[in-house]
């Protein structure tokens, strides 16, 4: 239960109070403006109790998430470091991306047309060139 009293969870155990706080009191607020004849505030006087109950669900889930975790536990002085140990049963394993051979641009030649020819040739140098910007074209 340590774990739930670090900074960062305390950030998150009063930003559930600010947040329930504030979506009920504007569900409230709705239902006293519908009570007075405004229909459309019937919505959302039901609408803010559903975000609070949604903050909720995520802080609770958040919370168990973080109780089901193994706390991490420093290994003994002097021990060596341990191997990284293998992935789980059933989880996807980290790999490396796959290279795709690029297939060499075929020089235009003979296009009819002069802007189009233009193009093509920026296109190649793009191509060629796959970390460069649009704006360090040369052409």
């Amino acid at each position: 239960m340590k774990r739930l009293w670090t900074p960062a969870w305390i950030a998150r155990h009063v930003a559930l109070v600010v947040l329930v706080t504030g979506f009920l009191a504007l569900g409230w607020w709705q239902i006293s403006r519908a009570a007075s004849g405004n229909t459309l505030s019937w919505a959302y006087a039901v609408e803010w109790p559903i975000f609070a109950g949604f903050v909720v669900f995520v802080w609770w889930r958040e919370v168990r998430h973080a109780l089901r975790a193994p706390a991490a536990a420093s290994p003994p002085a002097g021990a060596a470091p341990a191997e990284p140990a293998a992935p789980a049963p059933g989880t996807p394993a980290v790999r490396r991306p796959v290279r795709v051979a690029r297939v060499p641009a075929t020089p235009v030649d003979g296009a009819d047309d002069a802007d189009l020819a233009a193009y093509n040739r920026y296109l190649t140098w793009l191509n060629d060139n796959p970390g460069a910007r649009p704006g360090d074209y040369p052409g």
